[in-house]
């Protein structure tokens, strides 16, 4: 799926074309369906994209505007766990730099080198997906090493900046990914670090994507679609992800992840 991605285009800007009312509706529909995956776990792009692809859009601009679509989605997710963010503050800056940063690196490289990462992102997936599924007894090893300002370690710094680029260039299953790491590093309940996981998405979505509209080529009419289901899904996402017990949450990471790893090495 992502070899696609390749393909280079030599204009910039805003792109539209001529869209009727049923593919906006499937547009609509799916962006619904990203926004409340991606609050609840992520790798809502693995229904957007391709979605975009099967109706004639070009792999880069399929990408660039599904980036700059989900933006409204992962913040109104974000609204959503308000109330689990509460005391994280530090960790939304001090991630949230990192993340801000990467998300602009990553639209950059996409911009310069297309399809650089297509051949690792199934084995950055796998790798996440082992992380959540062992969480609880890495937790148990790591008790000892880890502390509520593991926010302010480097080696977390850089492993949230380099998730951060891949999420600005494609970021299919970046939200898998941040959950891994956020529950690896730090000793909190996993809600809460789902709801710090929105904010961050919705940082790297923001940085990759005021990149995209200031080079293009980003489909207004997709992107204001997108936004619109996505910003309605994420308000769904919370009001489910919210109730989930932890067991069930990290169940439904688990599965999501798996699906999305089957799509990924099977496209």
């Amino acid at each position: 799926m992502l070899a696609g991605v390749q393909a280079r285009h030599s204009y910039r800007g805003l792109h539209s074309r001529m869209m009727g009312p049923l593919e906006a509706g499937a547009i609509l529909g799916v962006g619904f369906a990203a926004g409340t995956i991606n609050t609840i776990v992520g790798s809502g792009s693995l229904v957007t994209f391709p979605t975009l692809l099967a109706m004639g859009y070009s792999p880069l601009i399929a990408n660039v505007s599904n980036t700059v679509g989900l933006v409204p989605g992962s913040l109104s997710g974000a609204f959503g766990y308000r109330r689990e963010l509460a005391g994280q503050r530090p960790r939304v800056l001090r991630l949230g730099a990192a993340a801000a940063a990467g998300g602009l690196t990553g639209a950059i490289l996409l911009r310069i080198l297309p399809g650089a990462f297509a051949v690792v992102v199934p084995a950055l997936v796998g790798v996440a997906l082992v992380l959540v599924a062992a969480g609880p007894r890495l937790s148990r090893v790591l008790a000892r090493h880890r502390h509520p300002e593991a926010h302010k370690s480097w080696p977390m710094m850089a492993a949230f900046y380099a998730t951060a680029v891949y999420g600005g260039y494609f970021g299919a299953a970046m939200g898998i990914i941040m959950i891994s790491l956020l529950t690896l590093f730090l000793p909190d309940d996993i809600q809460r670090l789902n709801g710090l996981k929105n904010v961050l998405a919705a940082i790297i979505n923001g940085a990759a994507g005021l990149m995209f509209l200031a080079v293009g080529p980003v489909d207004l009419q997709v992107a204001l679609l997108i936004a619109v289901g996505s910003t309605a899904g994420g308000q769904l996402g919370s009001g489910v992800g919210r109730r989930l017990p932890p067991t069930a949450l990290r169940a439904a990471i688990i599965s999501v992840g798996i699906g999305a790893e089957l799509k990924l090495l099977l496209a």
